[in-house]
């Protein structure tokens, strides 16, 4: 892989992350050897209820190629079919030698996860994760078709066979336990298509639909630089990774050609990341293996949408060079519906997009220095004639970032300061107070990548995955969350010798923080030579 980098202080991994050795944990060793714990994350596993539960397997397969896996999914009998809760696993493992690879599940056509995979050990490596689809309980309730690839590369060289099974367990409602309040449809677009960064296809939704959230779970990939998109430098500077627009990128969702959502995408770094796999070992960064979608609520164009004809919904990345590939964004459509009513007519009451403000500056000299400043605003309102009278839903989302690249010759040293911020506030208004939800995401990366003369590379690097979310209604808190996922590593090793040869030596961290209404989740970890040193959790 191209050698990168990003920027931090030393001081970074002095983070205060609330670990502290294990008593009687035996002492790490001096460096990694040829096996390593096995892949772990400090996120919480989801919470299910104590009732009945029934489990059906959507996939047990081994990936060797980019040929798909496909079977057929049949609902399980015996739990009913509106459940508490739906929570699917992946449980997988490698061995031998395997870059880490990126793929996906769908059934129904519908998107219900994208991971990726560690790299393995020699002897081999075992991980899972787990992810609650519950809202995707429509879909689930009928034989749907499943397809899943994680698309590899087995020869000589790279001999790492993907192993997975997928397992969906549902846990039946009955009692205290309600089944769960979920979509009522779940929507892929009508012959989408992907050209460049732009995912397109056309979309009917039932006629008497009163919300709309589209999910899109947007990847750059294919290890090209759009992988590492937050690095790209204008054309005029002497970086290997290029863009006219530097690094800026933006998700945007469009209506019938007319933009209808923006957001900031996730700097997701895989566990090969940075040229540097010996940071991911153990500890993946946050959002490797469970690459969350970005959401947009579409409900101002509901009326729009239910006049009983197929729209076109595109998603484009701005700042992708046109023509340009290495971004995937394929679509989900959740859809409630009004149960009272055969058609909920409306229409579009108000819409402001400020002018995309967006400058990205080249500084040639030692080092060479690449700012990037942009901001972008849209306030959209529209209204609904439901069952239960006039609703009018106004979406407000202000989406902002700003970093500094800075590289010397060779790119060594090559370091990076980054930070975005997706801020969406939604405001249902109809009969009585009206009903306010403010989300404000973060998202940090500050590191630095050099190489000595030894042609030893060290990497020392944080990320930063926050979100504050509140619902308020006449002056009273319904709900509230607080997230702070921070991970920092610090890794070096000899670069191309033999693995022998690498005299290979990390430090990782991470600690999850989740609070909210009843909720109290604080867990740390880390990591040290590849061996899990702390493993702490409390409130």
């Amino acid at each position: 892989m191209r050698r990168l980098l990003i920027a931090l202080s030393a001081m970074a991994l002095g983070l205060a992350l609330g670990v502290h050795p294990a008593a009687a944990a035996p002492p790490p060793p001096a460096e990694f050897g040829t096996s390593w714990h096995d892949p772990v994350t400090a996120a919480p596993p989801v919470s299910v209820p104590h009732t009945h539960s029934c489990q059906v397997t959507v996939a047990q397969t081994e990936f060797r190629d980019y040929t798909p896996y496909r079977a057929t999914y049949t609902p399980p009998r015996g739990c009913g079919d509106h459940w508490s809760k739906v929570v699917l696993r992946l449980d997988g493992s490698v061995a031998g030698r395997q870059y880490d690879r990126l793929g996906y599940l769908h059934i129904g056509g519908v998107e219900v996860l994208r991971t990726s995979t560690p790299e393995p050990s020699p002897k081999g490596v075992a991980w899972h994760m787990e992810k609650d689809v519950t809202r995707y309980a429509p879909v689930l309730r009928s034989n749907q078709p499943v397809e899943m690839l994680i698309g590899n590369v087995v020869n000589a060289t790279y001999t790492g066979v993907i192993k997975v099974k997928a397992t969906l367990t549902f846990y039946a409602a009955g009692g205290r336990t309600p089944a769960a309040r979920t979509p009522d449809r779940v929507l892929t677009l009508d012959g989408a298509h992907s050209e460049g960064a732009v995912y397109e296809g056309k979309l009917s939704t039932p006629r008497n639909t009163e919300r709309i959230l589209a999910e899109v779970y947007a990847t750059g990939s294919g290890g090209g630089c759009e992988e590492f998109w937050y690095l790209a430098a204008p054309e005029q500077a002497p970086y290997s990774c290029k863009s006219q627009y530097g690094p800026h990128r933006e998700v945007r969702v469009s209506v019938d050609g007319r933009l209808a959502g923006i957001a900031a995408p996730y700097p997701t770094v895989w566990t090969g990341g940075w040229s540097n796999p010996f940071l991911w070992y153990v500890i993946p960064g946050p959002r490797a293996f469970d690459v969350k979608p970005v959401e947009f609520d579409l409900t101002p164009f509901a009326g729009q949408l239910n006049d009983g004809k197929p729209h076109r919904i595109s998603v484009s990345v701005a700042g992708v060079p046109k023509g340009q590939s290495g971004w995937d964004t394929p679509v989900n459509v959740l859809v409630w519906q009004d149960a009272k009513s055969a058609v909920v007519t409306g229409g579009l009451t108000g819409y402001r997009e400020e002018t995309p403000r967006h400058t990205t500056a080249y500084q040639a000299g030692t080092p060479h220095r690449v700012t990037a400043d942009a901001e972008h605003t849209l306030t959209v309102a529209g209204y609904l004639k439901t069952s239960h009278g006039r609703v009018t839903t106004t979406v407000s989302r202000r989406v902002t970032d700003t970093s500094l690249h800075r590289w010397r010759d060779g790119e060594n040293t090559d370091g990076l300061r980054a930070r975005w911020n997706d801020d969406e506030t939604v405001t249902v208004a109809g009969h009585g107070p009206a009903t306010v939800s403010t989300t404000r995401r973060e998202y940090r990366m500050e590191g630095v990548t050099t190489v000595n003369p030894d042609n030893r590379l060290r990497t020392v690097l944080t990320m930063g995955d926050r979100a504050d979310m509140d619902t308020v209604r006449a002056g009273k808190r319904l709900g509230w969350s607080r997230l702070d996922d921070t991970y920092a590593g610090n890794a070096s090793y000899v670069q191309n010798v033999p693995r022998e040869q690498r005299h290979a030596k990390g430090v990782s961290r991470e600690r999850y923080q989740l609070r909210g209404a009843g909720v109290c989740y604080d867990r740390s970890l880390v990591s040290v030579q590849g061996q899990l040193t702390e493993d702490r959790s409390g409130c």
